[in-house]
């Protein structure tokens, strides 16, 4: 199920500066648990969002074999799903001011996650990947991925979300 084509960050985003920062603000700083993962935007377009998690101590799962924990897995997952959601509403409502939709992310809710775990998380640092499939007024359907340092996908991911 990888998506396609590979996300970049030199890809244009197609968002206001403002916006951008504002969205990076939220998600990397402002969601504390985001900081305790260490998710950071490599891309941000209404299209696909990607982020990079880099392993460190805190994050083992399986000291033997120096795995992530599966919790990182489906927290980061679902941290990008909703990233995606955000990028998709920030997209459908450029009418607005960058501030006026970066308020519309306080209703954001996760309300269905699925997670398959496919391969061990042995890596430096993880790729997370996500766009959103279908994003109707009061739910958005998302898929994701979970990438080692290789380009392997380790985990995919589900999420459907409240957006209104």
């Amino acid at each position: 199920m990888t998506l396609t084509p590979p996300l970049r960050a030199a890809e244009p985003a197609g968002f206001e500066p403002e916006f951008i920062n504002g969205l990076k603000t939220l998600f990397e700083e402002k969601i504390s648990f985001n900081r305790v993962l260490g998710l950071k935007i490599t891309l941000l377009t209404p299209a696909r969002v990607a982020a990079r998690i880099t392993m460190t101590d805190q994050l083992v799962g399986h000291y033997t074999h120096n795995r992530v924990h599966g919790g990182v897995i489906s927290a980061g997952l679902d941290a990008m799903g909703g990233l995606a959601v955000m990028a998709a509403i920030g997209a459908r409502h450029m009418d607005e001011s960058p501030l006026q939709r970066l308020q519309r992310f306080s209703k954001l809710g996760t309300i269905d996650l699925r997670v398959d775990y496919l391969r061990p998380g042995i890596s430096e640092y993880f790729e997370l990947r996500a766009e959103v499939l279908r994003l109707g007024s009061r739910v958005a359907s998302t898929r994701m991925e979970f990438l080692g340092a290789d380009g392997k996908l380790l985990s995919t991911g589900a999420g459907a979300y409240i957006v209104s």
